[in-house]
């Protein structure tokens, strides 16, 4: 994000009230989803095995599928198991320059993905052996790149829970 001033975090907390009071409903009077879950989420790949070899060997997400991207003649589609029957997935995009990652509006900040506590930090130990820079927070919050500039989170944290906030 590139700014040049700092913002008011007053008006700011102001207006998150704002909202909150007019569209956040308490737990019981909410009503149900339409959806039936995070089917998956697609992220670009430009090199099939090396993020293969990342997602599975470092971050411990076993690939589910490999197959053809139907919308992308020689394209890959590939899937891999976070948990819960949730799938993060890739494409690669052969002979077309897509450029590097970029933080963009509308685009993609990061995927925040829950980890058991005791696995949490076996994984935070197995980015440090693969040389993956990454920043711990809050001690349960590790950030870091794949190796395409995806930034990604693992959360300690359970689901539906944000540093002890429940948030489902």
């Amino acid at each position: 994000m590139s700014t040049t001033e700092r913002p008011d975090t007053a008006a700011a907390e102001t207006e998150r009230a704002r909202i909150r009071a007019a569209h956040l409903r308490p737990v019981g009077e909410r009503p149900a989803t339409t959806a039936r879950g995070l089917h998956h989420t697609a992220l670009i790949s430009s090199d099939v095995e090396r993020t293969v070899r990342f997602y599975q060997d470092v971050l411990g997400f076993p690939l589910t599928e490999l197959i053809d991207n139907r919308d992308y003649p020689g394209s890959s589609h590939f899937f891999f198991n976070i948990g819960n029957g949730n799938l993060i997935a890739f494409f690669d995009f052969p002979g077309l320059d897509v450029g590097p990652y970029a933080e963009v509006l509308g685009g993609l900040h990061h995927v925040a993905i829950s980890v058991d506590p005791a696995r949490w930090r076996e994984l935070v130990q197995r980015l440090t052996d693969a040389g993956v820079p990454h920043e711990v927070h809050s001690g349960v919050s590790v950030y870091f790149r794949d190796p395409d500039g995806a930034r990604l989170e693992l959360i300690a944290d359970p689901l539906g829970e944000m540093y002890g906030q429940h948030v489902l």
